[in-house]
């Protein structure tokens, strides 16, 4: 394993498991914390009637979260070599930057979603893809693909 001193795949790996832990709670503690985090309305009340749908999706991006996170500490060295990982890296980093930068054209699809929580979750996002972008490239050369 690398020496685990890339701070900033560190910091997209601990970003993205907190993300994870926040949704998590969504699932947990229901309709006030998917309120609290800016989910819309329509998810809250979902939620608080029961409705399997708002666990389902937000279990999904609990999954994909943890995931990122696993690459980012493989990337850092911390946990042994995923596959893909230079791939993998770049295509978690291209993902949030999109998703960054493209909330306004996603603001329409979701009107339940408030500005804040666009303002926000946009902004962690391109902070992660800093972090997973940055610490990629800084680890590229360490992350030659094995050869047997």
């Amino acid at each position: 394993m690398l020496k685990a001193t890339n701070y900033w795949l560190l910091m997209a790996a601990a970003g993205s498991f907190l993300a994870a832990l926040a949704h998590l709670g969504c699932i947990v503690f229901g309709g006030d914390w998917y309120r609290f985090f800016g989910a819309g309305e329509q998810m809250a009340l979902m939620a608080e009637a029961g409705h399997w749908q708002p666990a389902v999706v937000t279990s999904g991006i609990v999954l994909v979260l943890l995931i990122w996170s696993a690459y980012a500490l493989s990337g850092a060295g911390v946990i042994r070599r995923l596959p893909l990982l230079r791939t993998g890296l770049l295509l978690i980093g291209a993902v949030l930057l999109m998703r960054g930068l493209g909330f306004v054209v996603l603001m329409p699809q979701f009107p339940d979603n408030s500005l804040m929580f666009w303002l926000v979750s946009s902004g962690i996002c391109l902070v992660l893809a800093a972090g997973y972008l940055v610490g990629l490239k800084l680890q590229w050369p360490t992350l030659k693909v094995h050869q047997a």
